[in-house]
């Protein structure tokens, strides 16, 4: 048996000296491929063997001579390939491969079917995003409120006390428990300028009278008759599903209806509420509704089975309006409670946000009703009751009261951020033979003037436009400021406003003919034209003679709703308003 002691000698020197010949060329090979003298050598070396190489066929003419032409470009490209950088590399493939696919679409032509899918792929994306609270659009800037056109439409019927939109539809109610579906029209627009005549600002949107649909109306008769499936009361709220399935009506009678929004046929009357219906609001997206009442509950409804969920405690005065988004929750108000309570229906739980103050700068020029007067007031309106409340967006909210006062929420503060005092000015005094119940009154002034109310309120949802309504007799609209922190005055709809706040001459609350909208405004509903608001905005506004709620006072104008078509700005309008704020500034 071999080993290292048996083998001779020799045999064992041999084998140590090719151990060691191996090992030092090992060594010498990874020296080589480290370090970098070597690698400047290879081309010198590679030049020198094509030498002996061609100096080895040209010894033996074995091989026949290259022709001249095409080979010889093509070995020259082939070096001008080795000698390219990365960056040359890969701009050669992209133009090859920008090169393939343009023959392709030559021969096959587009495929309509995958840009479709990438359209509504990002269409996805951004309606998610919109339902998460995640998209918020700047809007307000790039409407021209001042070139909006008016259409007025009514029927027989008397105050009008809610308004509901599911374009093209449009859902009236009044005190008369008359309930009318009414079609909008796409407004008609003017033929576009020539190039010699340009517009300064855009043209108004030729005025389209809505048409009336399905027309039906209740019986006060049927008080006692619980199979009578129509409101006995006048009806306060009305709402319709954004799916547009449903609508759904709340009125004095203590009874929540829900209907069939194609032809208006009772699906379902509920009574569960004790006292009049005062609000009502669907959640985006789905069937689920919130409804408030003057039993101080909000109730939840599943409409896909038309059935009760539950009730929300919490308010200590009667809840006169509710509002709501995407997520399962909704946000109501108590009137004199004073509080704005967010109520989060998944987990069970409420945050209640309190107001009551004054808001606003103690010295301020208002315009009261008489041309030409204006009134310092130096006294705080108290604020002593919420009336009206819109959601802005997830996070965001907005509440109206009667002082006039316009407030901004967020879910992280429990006091306003930024409230709007006297958004719609202040009535004039009563008269000494209106406030004295004397046969010789006091001829000195009963008091200030009082402030008009906010009967109306509404948002375009995930946006920065409000627009609210009272019985000044214009409808105004405002903007949240990019840091989210201010409101902002936009003017009316239909007219500018001049230096001291007051609308075309200074008469506020009259108004003329052609611009005003005569009566109180008791429901604001607002949405976008087109794709994503690119044909302007649409605004709808009940107009009554009475507020929605009660008698307090008779107001001038016509019972019914009007229609404002909101132009985007052009081009040529916004270059002016920046130099007009330009000018102004200096």
């Amino acid at each position: 048996m071999s080993s290292f002691f048996t083998v001779p000698a020799l045999q064992r020197k041999r084998k140590l000296i090719d151990e060691k010949n191996t090992s030092s060329s090992k060594k010498r090979n990874t020296n080589f491929s480290i370090s970098s003298k070597p690698q400047k050598a290879a081309p010198a070396a590679r030049v020198k063997r094509d030498e002996s190489i061609s100096g080895s066929e040209s010894e033996g003419n074995t091989q026949p001579r290259r022709a001249s032409g095409g080979d010889d470009s093509h070995f020259s490209s082939e070096s001008d390939i080795e000698d390219e950088t990365g960056a040359e590399r890969r701009l050669r493939l992209a133009e090859r491969y920008l090169e393939n696919l343009k023959g392709e679409v030559d021969e096959i032509g587009f495929d309509a079917e995958e840009i479709d899918r990438d359209l509504i792929a990002e269409r996805l994306k951004d309606d998610v995003a919109e339902s998460k609270g995640r998209l918020y659009r700047h809007i307000a800037s790039d409407l021209a409120f001042d070139a909006a056109s008016k259409t007025h439409f009514r029927s027989d019927t008397l105050t009008t006390t809610s308004i509901a939109t599911c374009p093209p539809y449009v859902f009236t109610v009044s005190k008369d428990l008359t309930f009318i579906k009414w079609e909008l029209m796409t407004p008609a627009t003017h033929p576009p300028p020539s190039k010699s005549k340009k517009f300064k600002k855009p043209p108004r949107p030729i005025p389209c009278r809505p048409r009336q649909i399905v027309f039906t109306k209740g019986n006060k008769n049927k008080t006692n008759d619980l199979t009578y499936n129509h409101h006995t009361g006048p009806i306060l709220a009305v709402a319709v599903s954004s799916s547009g399935r449903f609508v759904a009506t709340g009125g004095a009678d203590k009874r929540l209806i829900i209907w069939s929004a194609s032809d208006l046929k009772p699906l379902r009357v509920f009574t569960q509420h004790r006292d009049a219906v005062t609000g009502l609001a669907f959640r985006r997206g789905t069937e689920q509704l919130y409804s408030s009442s003057k039993d101080r509950t909000i109730k939840t409804w599943s409409l896909n089975e038309l059935a009760y969920v539950e009730t929300l405690f919490g308010h200590q005065d009667e809840v006169s309006d509710v509002a709501a988004l995407s997520q399962e929750r909704c946000i109501s108000v108590g009137a004199r409670d004073r509080t704005a309570r967010l109520w989060k229906v998944a987990e069970e739980t409420q945050l209640v946000f309190r107001g009551g103050g004054g808001g606003g700068e103690k010295s301020k020029k208002l315009p009261i009703a008489k041309a030409g007067e204006l009134q310092m007031s130096k006294a705080t309106h108290m604020e002593g009751s919420i009336d009206r409340v819109a959601m802005v967006d997830e996070e965001m909210f907005i509440t109206g009261s009667d002082n006039g006062g316009i407030s901004l929420w967020t879910l992280q503060k429990k006091k306003p951020l930024f409230t709007i005092p006297l958004a719609h000015g202040l009535d004039p005094p009563l008269t000494p033979e209106e406030a004295s119940a004397e046969e010789i009154p006091d001829p000195k002034v009963p008091g200030p003037p009082l402030p008009r109310w906010i009967t109306a309120l509404a948002t375009v949802p995930y946006s920065d436009l409000i627009v609210s309504g009272s019985w000044d007799g214009w409808i105004r609209v405002w903007k949240i400021s990019g840091d989210k922190r201010r409101i902002e005055s936009l003017g009316v709809v239909g007219r500018i406003e001049n230096a001291y706040g007051a609308v075309g001459d200074g008469e506020v609350g009259i108004g003329d003919e052609e611009d005003s909208v005569r009566g109180v405004v008791n429901g604001i509903s607002a949405f976008q034209r087109g794709e994503r608001g690119k044909d302007g905005l649409c605004i709808v506004v009940a107009v009554g003679k009475e507020h929605r709620l009660g008698r307090w006072k008779t107001f001038r104008g016509k019972n019914g709703a009007v229609v404002f078509e909101v132009p985007k700005k052009t081009l040529e309008s916004s270059e002016a308003g920046v130099g007009k704020s330009a000018n102004l500034d200096e």
